[in-house]
């Protein structure tokens, strides 16, 4: 898959294609739907399929302070679009000034000057340029003049999750702000994954018997709430069963919110300095206080078990 940031990266003999916009945060199974539907259209009509993305999230940009927690990085995006067969990814940078971009005038600077679309396909709720001023029908007119076609994909799919409320990234956030991170698991399709680079913390899970690796989370991550779940710790191609801690450590009066993953059974990793990436998978339970250190040790001894026991169960 070919990745371009910004208009100027696209090959100047770039010909027809079929795009798709949209922020995409997780690429949940609603967007999977668009971005599969928009694959497939490509390859009916013998063009490559673009999805076009922005960098930082647009409401950052139109409304500073307001970035919302993200459920993936850019690189993480690009590896799920590219597992669906995406061709190329346009990431734009959002500034002041793009973001004043009348929708006509984002129709042809993008999509028709420099993606020559054969085709846009795109959520029923899809609204772009300076105001989310442009909408789908403002886009099918778009079409006629400029010969593009406009298909809409209810991307709106629903199961348990969320007690069956539409699928989202705002109700993926919700949940694993929630620590719901099986309903989250639902709706991405996948357990929801944090990444990061392996720090030194304080090192008590060390001299506890579970050492952790202390990941120090990417910028606007969305993590789960505080507790201890079950999930994998990968780096360096491996998966590694692991029991994950959210939380201030409060049984040594912390302060810092951290997340640690505990390889089980593994012993003499050295992680440090490495980029790593931690899957939630179940919630076991909330942080606590516990009235001694045996006891501490006593409920990690069961949350490693129990952690066991759900991963073995895992359908992944």
């Amino acid at each position: 898959m070919q990745r371009w940031r910004g208009l100027e990266d696209i090959p100047e003999d770039w010909g027809r294609s079929v795009v798709t916009i949209g922020s995409y945060d997780g690429v949940h199974r609603g967007h999977q739907l668009i971005i599969r539907h928009a694959v497939d259209r490509a390859r009916e009509l013998g063009v490559p399929s673009v999805v076009v993305t922005f960098d930082p999230h647009p409401s950052e940009v139109v409304r500073p302070g307001s970035h919302p927690p993200l459920l993936a990085p850019h690189h993480r995006r690009a590896e799920l679009m590219a597992e669906l067969g995406v061709d190329a990814l346009l990431i734009l940078p959002f500034t002041t000034e793009f973001s004043k971009l009348s929708p006509a005038d984002f129709v042809v600077k993008v999509l028709v000057d420099k993606l020559h679309a054969k085709a846009v396909v795109e959520g029923p709720n899809f609204r772009f340029g300076h105001k989310a001023a442009g909408n789908v029908d403002f886009l099918v007119e778009q079409g006629k003049t400029y010969d593009f076609e406009v298909e809409v994909v209810d991307l709106y799919v629903s199961g348990t999750a969320g007690g069956g409320e539409p699928f989202s990234s705002t109700l993926t956030r919700r949940l694993v702000a929630e620590g719901d991170v099986e309903g989250a698991g639902e709706i991405l399709g996948r357990p929801h994954r944090v990444e990061g680079v392996v720090v030194r913390g304080a090192q008590r899970g060390r001299e506890l018997g579970f050492p952790t690796a202390n990941v120090e989370t990417l910028p606007h991550t969305a993590i789960p709430a505080d507790g201890v779940y079950a999930g994998w710790l990968h780096t360096q191609g491996e998966a590694m069963p692991a029991a994950i801690s959210v939380g201030t450590n409060p049984q040594f009066d912390g302060t810092e919110r951290t997340v640690e993953a505990y390889a089980i059974d593994r012993v003499g990793l050295d992680l440090y300095g490495l980029h790593v990436a931690v899957d939630f998978l179940a919630y076991v339970r909330g942080q606590q206080k516990f009235e001694s250190l045996d006891a501490l040790l006593k409920a990690m001894a069961v949350d490693v078990q129990r952690c066991r026991e759900l991963i073995a169960g895992a359908d992944v």
